[in-house]
């Protein structure tokens, strides 16, 4: 009988058996043990150990993600009052692919900041609000920042493969695929715990919505959203990987900018 029993036990009340696990030791925990952490649960020491250090994070404003919503916010402001002024920053930095291949390759990244109407600002800036921040705690602002940049980078890179050649595109919604595929790979590397397979639902059904979407409106540049995807997912296994390491804040940020510098050589020698 006991070769069969595989379902582990709390390591602090051994008569109960449990299928969720402490996202930074591994080891298995009950629900009365376990304590919700910005990504993953806690047990009572890592809880412990790590409790002065998450709640100040959680009074941080997470600025990386806050930055970003406020200059395109602003970015976008100014379009409205300005219309003219909107029209040249369109003109200057949106996302051409005929003026990229010319060499204005800084347009990947300003494109990231103009949106083309108040839905479209809308839902990438919800977006960011509300999966930017939780992530940018846990990981750090450093290390948030390197993802942000290689998912936004990646993204305006697959569209300038896969888009028409002269195809135009704004918006921040590769790097928001981003954060998607950064949550989903922790919610894959979490999946033996209730909590890492609530979140994994909750994503592939986010993902299926909005893989429709380019059905519906054909104007969505689901180029830069794969490309963001894959960047993000990539970045978020590997933070997964080194997750618990005593390094484990420098290497997320070197994995993050190394892939953006890789984006960044590779957008140049197109």
């Amino acid at each position: 009988m006991e070769a069969e029993r595989t379902i582990p036990v709390c390591y602090r009340h051994p008569d109960r058996e449990t299928r969720l696990a402490c996202t930074h030791c591994d080891r298995p925990v009950c629900w009365d043990c376990v304590t919700p952490a910005p990504v993953g649960q806690r047990c009572p020491e890592c809880a412990r150990d790590t409790g002065p250090r998450i709640r100040a994070v959680r009074r941080d404003t997470a600025p990386v993600s806050m930055g970003v919503i406020g200059v395109a916010a602003a970015v976008f402001v100014l379009g409205l009052l300005a219309p003219a002024v909107g029209r040249e920053l369109f003109l200057w930095f949106g996302q051409h692919n005929a003026s990229v291949l010319a060499g204005d390759s800084y347009r990947v990244v300003t494109a990231g900041f103009l949106h083309a109407g108040f839905t479209h600002i809308l839902f990438n800036m919800w977006a960011l609000s509300a999966f930017g921040p939780p992530l940018e705690r846990e990981a750090g602002s450093t290390a948030f920042g390197g993802m942000y940049l290689a998912s936004l980078l990646c993204g305006g890179l697959a569209y300038l493969w896969l888009g028409e050649p002269g195809g135009f595109a704004v918006g921040a919604s590769g790097a928001i695929f981003g954060l998607f595929g950064a949550w989903t790979a922790i919610a894959v590397a979490n999946r033996h715990t209730v909590m890492g397979q609530a979140q994994l639902r909750q994503m592939l059904m986010l993902l299926g919505i909005n893989a429709a979407l380019p059905i519906l409106v054909p104007q969505i540049a689901w180029q830069a959203h794969l490309g963001g995807f894959l960047a993000g997912f990539l970045l978020g296994m590997v933070w997964s990987a080194v997750r618990g390491q005593e390094r484990a804040t420098v290497l997320r940020a070197a994995s993050g900018y190394g892939l953006a510098a890789l984006a960044w050589l590779a957008l140049l020698l197109t």
